[in-house]
């Protein structure tokens, strides 16, 4: 029974050690300034190429951050645009997991109504 708790305390723990942090993903994201080229509210890009992020799911945003920086722009290893493979050059796993949570928490537009 003690290990039981024991190993439940431990992953409790280690769940709460690696949440992401809403505010923290705020911060990055204006220290980055995202907003330059995905617009306000990260829901109104400059351009038709560049993607509305708002809302979206936050697995995907940290999912396409990681390409970006692993796949040092090289498109057979990850996603390839010059400027969001130096934005995500200087980021850690967890400054993308927090900039995944702000980014999936924020109101977005992306669902299509019929």
């Amino acid at each position: 029974m003690k290990v039981i708790v024991f190993t439940a305390l431990v992953f409790l723990c280690a769940s709460f050690a690696n949440a992401a942090s809403i505010e923290k993903g705020q911060a990055l994201v204006e220290k980055g300034n995202c907003a330059t080229c995905h617009g306000a509210g990260l829901n109104a890009p400059i351009l038709p190429a560049y993607p509305k992020l708002a809302g979206q799911h936050p697995d995907y945003i940290y999912y396409a951050l990681r390409a970006y920086k692993e796949g040092n722009g090289n498109a057979l290893f990850g996603r390839n645009n010059a400027v969001m493979t130096s934005q995500a050059a200087t980021l850690s796993l967890a400054d993308m997991q927090d900039i995944a949570a702000y980014i999936g928490s924020l109101p977005g537009n992306l669902v299509v109504k019929k």
